[in-house]
């Protein structure tokens, strides 16, 4: 029985991670990692999970915007929605009149992403499986059919998508043991929780002398503050990883472009593998300056992610399964990846995207890709014990999931006492 969408719940969750300084960079220096969180319940008892991350301030504005797509989904019944998902995600995300508010970008895209992201997990649900195999298992015009080929079409046509690159028979060719691959060793990682920017250099030596004895060989840092600053606690993280683990930094969109040259020239002794978002993560021709360094961008749809591939303007891609518009969107960017032959490094800084992530980025190397060359993904270690099934890192690998849907269902308990402004946890904060 395929299920019927009838109640669409909404919620305003919000972490205070800003009092341990978790999350802390150059440009977002006390967030508050939040999620609009969606929960979709159906006629059958089956519910779908979807979240949106936020930092904090202007959840709200998130969860009015969801709240303004939920007439488009409540009553449509899951198999209508599959069937034609590509014209479900043009639904959401073209709507004649609240697309104004985008197109594709900002507020609505997230919102977006929250309801598709339940989808998503519904469908997995009423599969049976996780996300992930989901995927694997689907055939490839099923796959194709997904993406919203509109805008991109000068990039990567749905015939190439069939044709000449990912999902074409090549990389069909041992799938099974990828996936047993997978099963067994999991999907490299790297950590961002070692380097906050308000962390002491103390902590910085601590948590990064910990993370080695825990396997841990890839490290980010987050940089952009203060130069000077930066170099000593770069310095200081090359010394205590030694010179033959792997240090990537992170700007998060703070500097100009000749600034961001400049910046990069003098923390480039220290053998950044990548700089992360250097500069606006609109500047195109911005990026295609500094590039002469490795540069890693996260942009907010998929002809951003188009252009930059084009100008040659970055040499990894970070696709984010909220920033973008769910799973739909970012298989287009995989693809297109793929085509250009740049590797996908997903960002998974926030709360629940690390549990997003593993999803697509597992489906990536099984059916696209088909390649660890230079690949890896975030994780942070952070808020994992809100989730009823959360991230397993072993060997600093990810671990495929084995429960049924998209990994992202929050414990009850956890969202009433996290709730804004009424859980406990913001109650007691406002007392103080």
């Amino acid at each position: 029985m395929w299920p019927s969408g009838q109640i669409f719940c909404l919620k305003d969750v919000r972490f205070p991670t800003s009092v341990e300084q978790l999350g802390s960079d150059a440009m977002h220096t006390d967030p508050d990692y939040s999620a609009a969180y969606v929960v979709l319940e159906t006629d059958c008892n089956l519910r779908g999970f979807g979240l949106t991350f936020t930092l904090g301030k202007g959840t709200e504005i998130v969860v009015c915007a969801v709240k303004a797509l939920a007439g488009l989904v409540v009553g449509k019944c899951l198999r209508e929605i599959v069937s034609d998902f590509r014209g479900f995600y043009r639904l959401l995300s073209s709507d004649s009149q609240m697309r104004w508010l985008g197109p594709e970008k900002g507020v609505i895209h997230l919102a977006t992403a929250a309801v598709l992201n339940a989808v998503w997990d519904l469908w997995a649900r009423a599969e049976g499986k996780p996300l992930w195999k989901l995927l694997v298992d689907m055939d490839p015009k099923q796959i194709v059919s997904c993406i919203d080929f509109r805008y991109i079409t000068d990039a990567l046509t749905e015939e190439e998508a069939l044709g000449e690159i990912g999902l074409n028979p090549k990389s069909q060719e041992g799938k099974q043991q990828r996936e047993h691959q997978m099963l067994m060793e999991g999907y490299p990682a790297y950590t961002t929780s070692c380097a906050w920017i308000g962390y002491s250099d103390q902590l910085l030596q601590q948590l990064c002398t910990d993370a080695l004895r825990s396997g841990w060989t890839k490290f980010k840092v987050k940089v952009g503050a203060d130069l000077e600053d930066d170099v000593r606690r770069c310095r200081l993280i090359r010394e205590t990883i030694g010179p033959n683990n792997t240090m990537m930094i992170d700007a998060n969109q703070r500097w100009d472009v000749a600034e961001a040259i400049e910046w990069v020239s003098r923390l480039a002794e220290f053998k950044p593998l990548w700089i992360e978002e250097p500069t606006s993560p609109d500047d195109i021709l911005g990026h295609a300056t500094i590039s002469k360094a490795s540069l890693f961008i996260l942009c907010h749809n998929r002809v951003m992610f188009k252009q930059f591939l084009q100008a040659a303007a970055l040499q990894f891609v970070q696709i984010d399964a909220c920033r973008l518009g769910s799973v739909n969107e970012n298989l287009a960017v995989l693809l297109m990846a793929h085509k250009f032959k740049v590797p996908v490094c997903p960002h998974a800084g926030g709360v629940g995207l690390c549990e997003l992530m593993q999803h697509l980025i597992l489906f990536d190397y099984i059916c696209v890709s088909v390649s660890l060359s230079n690949r890896m993904c975030e994780f942070v270690d952070h808020l994992h014990e809100h989730f009823t099934s959360p991230v397993v890192i072993q060997n600093a690998c990810y671990m495929p999931p084995k429960d049924p849907g998209y990994s992202c269902e929050m414990f009850e308990s956890s969202v009433r006492r996290h709730q804004f402004p009424d859980g406990d946890v913001w109650r007691l904060d406002m007392k103080k």
